[in-house]
């Protein structure tokens, strides 16, 4: 190991928008702060979004903390538009920012927690984790998979339809990414699109800012211990972006249950029928990407790790934002972090002003 070592009061692991969201309010206190991002380049997550990618809400609903993102002309902000926002944020506020860092471990020590990367590391009071969950993508395991000679790709190496075309293609599953996804590779493939029950496709006037509304309500309920009706609608369900409006016209959003295994050129139904499929796009989401924890012994049988809003119960050194609904209430998303940003560095504040825990503390 080299003898590089800095030493910070925050050290905040990731440079999306989770990081970036925290490190705005860092910029408001007085704690020193840096960022590890393992992306070459700005944007995090969204670096890697398929060429057509759109936010289903508009740009003043699509922003974090202090700086609203530039309107677009038209519809919905594309996946380089909020690229270019993110790298126009990161350097408004001159966040320290190191790149490409990616972080492999994390352990507690004699000052508090200290984290490696390669034959580097930095020391730090506290952590704050925020890798989101893009390099984790999940497949469900279905029977004979290792046999099928067709393509198998997930959502996250996903970049665009033509590759597909001419082709039998499955899509499976029954989210946004799924949706528009399938919008696009209907186009120029035979698709079928597979979802464990009928999708639910939302009003038309509904998009990101009456999610996160709701969202928002259900957040202020649970805080006093309330519990409210709500009309359907959550961050899974389908907005009706315009390419997915165009799908529905085309009559392509039908959807059929789960198969049951694959074959070596395509999968069994349910009814014992089978289909030749020559690719499987899997729109099956992501899992925590956690693993740079796993020395600290904070991860449970899920591979989260139990928190009180954002805060480790086990380490409380640690801090965990931005990775889904067990961090807070639409804190995946552009607008939802700030919440929990805001709430974590305050708390991250007050901890920093009291007595700190010695090593070995936590356990």
């Amino acid at each position: 190991m080299s003898n590089h070592s800095n030493s910070v009061d925050v050290l905040i692991i990731g440079g999306g928008q989770s990081a970036l969201a925290v490190g705005y309010f860092l910029r408001r206190t007085k704690r020193s702060f840096l960022i590890l991002d393992a992306e070459k380049t700005p944007g995090g997550a969204w670096n890697h979004g398929w060429n057509s990618l759109h936010l289903f809400s508009p740009s003043t609903w699509s922003s974090i903390a202090g700086w609203m993102m530039p309107p677009v002309e038209d519809g919905y902000p594309t996946r380089d538009h909020v690229i270019s926002y993110l790298t126009q944020y990161e350097q408004r506020y001159q966040f320290p920012v190191e790149r490409p860092i990616r972080v492999t471990a994390v352990e507690r020590s004699e000052t508090g927690l200290r984290v490696h990367a390669g034959d580097q590391y930095w020391d730090a009071k506290v952590v704050v984790s925020a890798t989101g969950t893009l390099s984790n993508p999940f497949i469900p395991s279905y029977p004979g998979a290792s046999r099928f000679s067709g393509q198998q790709r997930h959502s996250a190496q996903y970049v665009e339809a033509q590759p597909f075309a001419g082709k039998t293609v499955l899509v499976v599953g029954g989210g946004n990414s799924g949706a528009q996804i399938l919008a696009e590779v209907s186009k120029v493939a035979d698709t079928v699109w597979v979802t464990p029950q009928e999708p639910v496709f939302l009003a038309y006037e509904v998009d990101g800012r009456v999610l996160f509304e709701r969202a928002t309500e259900r957040w202020k309920a649970q805080q006093e211990g309330r519990v409210i009706e709500q009309p359907v609608g959550g961050l899974g369900d389908i907005v009706m972006v315009p390419p997915v409006v165009e799908a529905r016209e085309r009559g392509v959003l039908g959807t059929v249950r789960p198969f049951k295994r694959f074959t070596h050129k395509g999968v069994i139904w349910a009814d014992g029928s089978e289909s030749e499929v020559d690719a499987v796009i899997w729109c099956t989401g992501f899992k925590p990407a956690l693993d740079h924890l796993d020395r600290l012994g904070v991860l449970n049988d899920e591979g989260r790790v139990d928190v009180d809003g954002t805060h480790s119960i086990r380490e409380p050194r640690l801090w965990l934002v931005g990775y889904g609904e067990w961090t807070g209430a639409a804190s995946a998303t552009l607008i939802g972090v700030t919440r929990t940003a805001r709430s974590t560095v305050s708390e991250i504040d007050t901890f920093l002003n009291g007595p700190l825990p010695g090593a070995g503390d936590g356990l």
